[in-house]
């Protein structure tokens, strides 16, 4: 009896106690960001969702409402939804013409009045505005910076480049160069990049990517470009499928570091190579449409959040392997979030949309590259659809304050490797000839190099077409004979020189007189030509560079560049005669 009543007892005192509820879980607190981007995908269709991974391209001229062009942008933006243009040249009888600023803006206030969704405008935009519109500061290509050395140089330039991409309607840059430039045949990266050393390139990029995001009045995305390196190839990703033939440790140390930076100074995203990459992905296909490579490395190994763009997808390293919209579906499967320039937005949306109804790609796959386009969306404030305002325009990019930054630049990159008897500075009344090669027909190349010559020089002075055989460029020059000195002045901006300009450069620097190879752009060119007696590099072919190269020729300015790349049996990484200026 007591045993049953103390067990009674012990029940009474248990059913006493309060039964204690298992706590309901907490639901995360959702930032003002994500609470935006969930509002906005619920308005979203699945096929809007897919559209919104589309970026179409245009060209910043303001087509008439009543042209095809014109219902093709309003069919792809007001129809379709897609999700954002890119800004490109218009190229006419082979010759890139860069667009007015004000027009581009007209254009993108259109479009962005079109758009259910705000538009994410991007362009590349490597050397600010003015590689896509007639105004803006004239910043050199990358390299140059990486030949001055001055980091904070290159904060400003991003900062510098932000702004005026705000001012004509584009938020999204296609820059910095992240590849390390380690293969003198590169034909298509060269210059772009800050050159072959992975630690400097990487310091370049994170000062580019702090720079542009120092002003949170004119937020920009910066992206990473071209994953996984693009610098060690020696074909045009553009013409045919690149190839990386390095080993994954060499990768890490090398092509990986500027990337790996880049992500660590919170780059909004990277840009994909149209590549082969063995090392990563054993199939023979771009990095582009290897999941091993864009998911297995960048997302999974690298830690990478942001957004995963491809390369333009009309380039021939990628069509040449995947047809219609095909490419765009293996792009997506690999782990890409925004599909650049495909051929045909209409038809990438459909294989897409066709590739999830087949159960080829999960739904969920999708919603997380809109979830991660409509957070990019919001940080910039697009989402509040201003228009560009067109009159402070002119007011950013026409900043006489940032014109000479970015002549200052140009000028403390110009490097000199050779001097044979202290040939330079040649004196300002001197008989010297300048002889100019362009290498594009009908190009402004050389032109303001010819300008600053003449004011210094009444020596002569000659633009020669080197597309022209060998004997009617030596008819354009004339006789040499009378010239104390001849400076030859290459512009070349990758790969190797075509035609009888070889050998035209070759009997300019073999005679009499003696020469004085400027070598506007590519930094390899005097590999070829062993017998000038001076070299000097602008490692940029833009105006002002022109007018840093003369002034450097006539001792004006002072000479202190570093090459930043090796020239195979030439000069190494790090050379550079360091001269103060002093006419003569």
């Amino acid at each position: 009896m007591r045993l049953v009543a103390a067990l009674a007892l012990c029940m009474i005192a248990y059913a006493a106690e309060p039964v204690t509820k298992p706590a309901k879980p907490k639901r995360p607190v959702l930032s003002a960001e994500q609470r935006a981007v969930q509002a906005m995908m619920r308005s979203l269709s699945l096929r809007d969702r897919v559209a919104q991974l589309v970026i179409g391209v245009c060209y910043g001229d303001v087509p008439s409402r009543k042209s095809p062009e014109y219902e093709s942008y309003r069919h792809w933006v007001h129809d379709l939804h897609i999700g954002g243009l890119i800004v490109n040249n218009r190229v006419i009888n082979g010759v890139a013409r860069n667009a007015d600023p004000h027009a581009m803006a007209v254009f993108l206030n259109q479009m962005q009045r079109l758009a259910r969704t705000p538009l994410i405008v991007g362009a590349d935009f490597e050397r600010g505005a003015s590689m896509r519109t007639t105004q803006g500061a004239k910043f050199p290509y990358d390299m140059a910076f990486g030949a001055a050395r001055d980091l904070d140089a290159v904060r400003d330039f991003g900062l510098a480049t932000a702004r005026e991409a705000r001012a004509v309607g584009v938020q999204w840059l296609f820059a910095p160069d992240a590849d390390v430039n380690n293969n003198p045949a590169n034909p298509v990266i060269n210059i772009r990049s800050f050159g072959e050393n992975p630690g400097d390139v990487a310091q370049n990029v994170a000062a580019f990517i702090d720079g542009a995001h120092s002003d949170p009045e004119n937020r920009v995305l910066v992206t990473a470009k071209h994953f996984p390196g693009h610098g060690d190839t020696n074909v045009d990703s553009h013409l045919g499928l690149a190839r990386l033939d390095a080993t994954k440790e060499r990768m890490l140390a090398v092509e990986l570091k500027p990337f790996e930076t880049a992500i660590a100074h919170n780059a909004d995203a990277i840009m994909t190579a149209h590549m082969a990459v063995p090392a990563i992905e054993p199939d023979e296909i771009p990095a582009t449409a290897s999941p091993k490579v864009l998911t297995g490395l960048l997302r999974e190994e690298l830690g990478f959040k942001g957004l995963i763009v491809t390369d333009a997808l009309d380039m021939l390293g990628f069509t040449s392997r995947f047809s219609g919209g095909e490419g765009s579906v293996r792009a997506i499967e690999a782990g890409a979030d925004v599909l650049l320039m495909p051929p045909d937005p209409e038809a990438a949306i459909r294989a897409v949309l066709a590739a999830v109804a087949h159960g080829r790609i999960p739904q969920r796959r999708i919603d997380e590259s809109v979830i991660r386009v409509l957070a990019a969306k919001i940080r910039v404030g697009i989402v509040r659809k201003k228009p560009v305002n067109l009159d402070a325009i002119s007011d950013v990019l026409d900043d006489p304050e940032v014109e000479a930054h970015a002549q200052q630049i140009s000028d403390r990159a110009v490097t000199l490797v050779r001097n044979d008897r202290d040939l330079l500075p040649l004196a300002s009344n001197s008989a010297a000839c300048l002889v100019i090669t362009t290498g594009l027909r009908n190009s402004q190349y050389g032109l303001r190099m010819m300008t600053e010559f003449r004011k210094r020089s009444s020596g002569r002075a000659a633009i020669v077409d080197p597309s022209m055989p060998l004997a009617a460029m030596s008819d354009d020059i004339g006789d040499t004979s009378a010239c104390s000195a001849v400076v030859v002045a290459v512009f070349s901006i990758g790969g190797p020189l075509n035609g009888d300009l070889p050998a035209f450069i070759d009997k300019l620097t073999s005679a009499p007189q003696p020469s004085v190879l400027i070598a506007m752009g590519s930094p390899y060119l005097p590999m070829n030509f062993p017998k000038t007696a001076a070299y000097l590099e602008t490692f940029s072919p833009t105006a002002l560079s022109e007018t840093a190269a003369i002034r450097a020729v006539f001792g004006e300015i002072a000479i202190a560049g570093h090459l930043p790349v090796t020239i195979p049996g030439f000069a190494q990484y790090g050379d550079g005669i360091q001269l103060p200026a002093h006419s003569r």
